[in-house]
């Protein structure tokens, strides 16, 4: 398992691929453990790397994880099945955006995908969380651009940021949800449902 995970961080460096920062997946196996979260879904595999890291936290997890690249999803698939975790992962390949989960609760759902469609997955997935799920979402810092998109030149980052900045106020004004936000890695947020009363 070991050379495994070292051997796909080998993997994502040489062919740019974007993996979770070492300190925010941490953060998050450390929350699955003392949370005893069990079903999770996670937007966005890659090569599989915080999937396979998440579902090895304890026996009982398992993760539903949904990529729509063709490379990657090949990738995760193989790695998946390098660590013998076919039972503990289901690899859905398809946008996020366009899957139909029907019947499914999560306890937590992982949002590491486009950026830009952030708030989208938020509002879709929700509907799937069990009574005081928790949505975890990654990159909010995006690599210190965030909160300073007005000195930012290029058009595309300056909208992809703007994005991110609007989905950071979009948590904070979420009545349903209770959201704290953590300076770990590239920065989580953990939006924790609350319970109708």
């Amino acid at each position: 398992m070991k050379e495994l995970i070292l051997e796909m961080e080998e993997y994502a460096s040489l062919k740019n691929v974007p993996i979770i920062e070492k300190d925010s997946i941490a953060f998050i196996m450390k929350y699955i453990k003392k949370n005893n979260i069990k079903n999770i879904l996670e937007i966005g595999s890659a090569i599989g790397y915080s999937t396979i890291l998440m579902a090895s936290v304890s026996p009982e997890v398992t993760v539903t994880t949904i990529e729509r690249d063709e490379e990657r999803y090949m990738e995760c698939l193989k790695n998946v099945k390098k660590c013998g975790f076919e039972k503990k992962i289901n690899v859905v390949f398809q946008d996020a955006l366009d899957v139909n989960l029907t019947g499914v609760k999560y306890d937590m759902i992982f949002i590491d995908a486009a950026k830009g469609q952030y708030t989208k997955f938020f509002e879709k997935f929700k509907y799937f969380l069990t009574d005081n799920g928790i949505i975890i979402t990654d990159n909010l810092k995006f690599h210190g651009h965030v909160g300073k998109s007005s000195e930012i030149e290029s058009k595309n980052l300056k909208s992809l940021v703007e994005k991110i900045e609007n989905y950071i106020e979009f948590l904070k004004d979420n009545k349903e949800f209770e959201t704290n936000f953590y300076d770990v890695g590239d920065g989580l947020s953990v939006s924790v449902k609350k319970n109708e009363k």
